[in-house]
């Protein structure tokens, strides 16, 4: 018995669960998709996530035939299926593909029949997180790379798509960078911060909280929560252009994402931004976002860390070495 996957209505054991080589994502890298994480075992903002995938199924044209709620009663029964595989502190990490589905010139492979291939995977975050939980403490040092953010005028960055060789370069770009902790940040064309290869970028200045305009990035989920959490804590959040000059003159900055959800940044090309440790505000977000999901998201991803260590080699999402 193992971890199954959902793939177009049927579960499969995690290790047959495969795509054909006919299939759009692997021709084009045509493919939407979505991954979340679990507070308490709970999905946070799946219907969010679910919005944002099918709006890219939307434009893309790609002939999705299931409802919204649909796919997400799909989401709630693969968690419950592989929930007993799942020790009692894991969370549930949903890894959501939605293709075209295998190109119509192979279609007599098929015998005719093509439709999209949706794909809903479940598996521990901690295979995610592991290694960042030196992080809140250590803070991110934030590499401007060569490689820059596609602009939504060539291809839209705010559908999460599965074309992100530009983040990978960007990644690989970063790992050569002296010293540790290095993570990517694209600029956009006209030379203004865009976002990191997965993540959202954040300033703070004089206590008010600035974030690159939505024009060229992926408009996350966690972004929209520090929206939500600044309001909340009586703090300005804005939109606006920065400059890296801004970021080296800011007074404190982080990087959020679904699994992590927010990270100091405590330099930029390994210059300290502020007094190079986690901000206060950073801190304040972070700690009422845990008191009201009712998980120390530092302690939690610290334990994980505990239980699982990094494999020294291969890609991750967040850094190639």
């Amino acid at each position: 018995m193992s971890r199954l996957v959902y793939m177009n209505g049927q579960f499969v054991p995690e290790k047959e669960a495969k795509i054909s080589i006919f299939d759009s994502a692997l021709m084009f890298g045509d493919m939407v998709f979505e991954m979340t994480r679990s507070f308490n075992k709970k999905q946070y903002k799946l219907r969010e996530h679910l919005e944002r995938l099918m709006a890219g199924v939307k434009i893309l044209r790609i002939p999705l035939k299931m409802t919204i709620g649909q796919l997400e009663e799909a989401c709630h029964e693969t968690v419950r299926r592989n929930d007993p595989f799942f020790s009692a502190t894991d969370e549930h990490r949903l890894m959501i593909n939605v293709s075209r589905g295998p190109l119509g010139i192979y279609a007599q492979v098929f015998d005719g029949k093509s439709e999209p291939t949706v794909v809903i995977a479940d598996f521990p975050l901690k295979w995610t997180v592991v290694g960042m939980g030196k992080l809140f403490d250590t803070g991110i040092n934030a590499v401007i790379t060569s490689q820059r953010a596609i602009p939504a005028s060539l291809l839209d960055p705010k559908i999460k798509n599965r074309s992100r060789i530009h983040y990978q370069m960007a990644n690989i770009e970063a790992s050569q960078f002296k010293g540790d902790n290095n993570w990517a940040l694209l600029l956009d064309p006209d030379g203004f911060v865009a976002e990191g290869t997965g993540d959202n970028f954040f300033i703070v200045k004089d206590s008010q909280i600035i974030t690159p305009e939505g024009r060229n990035i992926l408009r996350g989920i966690t972004r929209d929560t520090v929206f939500e959490l600044a309001k909340k804590l009586g703090l300005s959040c804005v939109e606006r252009n920065i400059e890296p000059y801004d970021v080296y003159t800011a007074d404190e900055a982080f990087m959020t994402g679904t699994p992590f959800c927010i990270l100091p940044v405590t330099g930029l090309n390994s210059v300290a931004i502020g007094d190079g440790r986690m901000g206060q505000v950073t801190q304040s977000l972070l700690s009422t976002w845990s008191k009201e999901i009712g998980v120390n998201i530092i302690e939690q991803i610290k334990g994980f860390n505990n239980e699982i260590k990094e494999s020294g080699s291969g890609a991750t999402p967040y850094k190639f070495k």
